[in-house]
């Protein structure tokens, strides 16, 4: 769809499925069912929405999803589908992986980042957009590879060593950076100390990527923060300025592990946020 001068694609990983519980952190769970049932391990469906963004400069990917060189386990412990990833989502949208030219790494969470690197024909793991730059808070990459028990199962080492060994990683510090004419990353913590959202920018219309800010179209009532996020009060503090500069400048929301919802702009229905959906083409 176009954004100004800007085309965007939201192109699909695979989903998978995490427990319901710690999605929703304290809500309880005879709320949160009537929207996301569970499963019989009480986990619920996730997509991993990701995002092309076709500047007529740049063609530049946000985030990468899962991957696809995860071993059987780990696929069955999350509920992985092998069969239809984020390469091809892009192929159905005409991009192919050397065609990407930056990618940005929300925070380096292995179904975020999963995607950055893949396995070549002698089971080596390398970048999977190998022209690509790819750029992350410096503070994330810090916490991701001196990670401790409470986040160690969410970085995998191998979804970001070889690319700073490939020479492709740039590290950002700043808390709002421009990296492309009209794409600005915003640091707002909460989900991990240096998580980041993009915002999109051409003729006068915004798109904003919330990333795990506000990961479904659920998480939009205040309360309901995910389990996983590290500093809770922050995603609280970023959700409602967010939200409210959203409403008013009539910005166009992408929600990137909302299974039903992809993207739409805000409409207050008795002094609470709801999600008008934006029909989308190009969307697979």
């Amino acid at each position: 769809m176009k954004l100004g001068t800007f085309t965007i694609y939201p192109v699909n990983d695979s989903d998978l499925y995490l427990d319901g519980g710690a999605v929703f952190g304290i809500v309880p769970r005879v709320l949160w069912e009537k929207v996301y049932p569970p499963d019989s391990k009480n986990r619920i469906r996730l997509s991993l929405h990701c995002l092309l963004i076709a500047t007529g400069h740049h063609n530049i990917l946000i985030d990468t999803g899962i991957g696809s060189k995860h071993d059987e386990k780990f696929c069955q412990r999350y509920g992985i589908d092998k069969g239809y990833h984020l390469l091809e989502s892009l192929k159905h949208v005409g991009y192919r992986p050397e065609n990407i030219d930056i990618v940005i790494n929300t925070h380096l969470h292995f179904d975020h980042a999963g995607g950055n690197t893949t396995m070549d024909k002698k089971k080596g793991i390398v970048p999977t957009f190998p022209k690509a730059r790819y750029l992350v808070q410096k503070g994330e990459m810090d916490a991701a590879i001196n990670s401790n028990e409470r986040t160690r199962a969410s970085y995998l080492a191998e979804d970001f060593l070889p690319l700073a060994d490939a020479g492709l990683l740039s590290v950002v510090q700043e808390e709002i950076i421009e990296v492309d004419m009209g794409v600005s990353l915003i640091k707002t913590g909460g989900h991990t100390r240096h998580h980041q959202c993009v915002k999109i920018e051409s003729q006068g219309r915004i798109a904003f990527f919330l990333a795990d800010l506000i990961p479904t179209t659920a998480h939009l009532q205040y309360p309901y923060i995910s389990g996983y996020d590290l500093f809770p009060l922050e995603t609280l503090e970023n959700k409602k300025k967010i939200l409210q500069q959203a409403f008013e400048e009539h910005w166009l929301l992408i929600f990137q592990h909302d299974p039903a919802l992809c993207m739409g702009y805000l409409k207050k229905v008795d002094e609470r946020f709801e999600i008008e959906e934006v029909k989308r083409d190009g969307f697979f």
